[in-house]
């Protein structure tokens, strides 16, 4: 039976589209140096290609020390020795100004079991175990600044929850220098496994991240080896 002129015009068209799918298929595998066959056997039998693992918190890295796991911002100078972990933010000292450390047995291995004994951490002056020193932006390299008086701004009870599901104290001080300049002390103590996370002397435009680091915070492993 004679076909109509619209019925040629289809097939013309249907056939000129399977010519086009096919030639894009073969340049797809002539770029991966693959045959079709060899990315059908690739997905396997359910079709599916292999699972990737997701990525970490975007803006991190991750860091350990003593099993104690944690994100260190990415740019950031890290120091791990003496079973301590230090990240300084660029352009800083290391593990001055704007550094956040993180110790294992801290109290166990100070002199003075600081900040556990007589529960330092709830106290004005439980900052630090030298309180002589003003750690101000201005003052910390020159380390001869003295301290007028410091403050717990938060505290008595105040608790943060971390990755490992623990909850620490959660301590901040203000701290006056005998130049009238301020800083800003943060603390995170867990007593019991005697962990310490700790901002030696805070830099504003990192108050959020600082959150970031504590809240990512898992102990887990640390506790295990105990």
């Amino acid at each position: 039976m004679a076909r109509t002129t619209d019925e040629v015009r289809q097939r013309a068209r249907g056939g000129r589209a399977a010519v086009v799918a096919a030639a894009a298929l073969l340049a797809l595998s002539a770029c991966s140096g693959e045959s079709a066959g060899e990315i059908e056997l690739e997905r396997g039998e359910s079709g599916m290609m292999p699972s990737i693992e997701p990525p970490g918190p975007e803006g991190f890295d991750s860091a350990e020390v003593g099993g104690v796991k944690i994100d260190s911002p990415e740019g950031w100078e890290v120091q791990n020795e003496g079973g301590q972990l230090c990240m300084t933010p660029p352009g800083q000292s290391a593990c001055a100004y704007g550094s956040v450390q993180l110790v294992p047995k801290q109290a166990d291995n100070h002199p003075q079991d600081w900040p556990k004994k007589d529960e330092a951490f709830h106290d004005d002056d439980g900052w630090a175990d030298d309180t002589d020193s003003c750690r101000s932006l201005n003052t910390a390299a020159s380390g001869n600044i003295g301290v007028k008086d410091a403050g717990l701004t938060t505290g008595h009870g105040n608790v943060f929850e971390h990755a490992d599901g623990l909850k620490s104290h959660h301590s901040v001080w203000t701290v006056t220098c005998d130049n009238e300049d301020t800083f800003e002390v943060r603390m995170w103590f867990l007593p019991e496994s005697d962990v310490l996370l700790y901002v030696w002397s805070a830099d504003a435009q990192y108050s959020a991240v600082y959150d970031e680091i504590a809240a990512s915070m898992d102990t887990t492993e640390y506790r295990n080896a105990s």
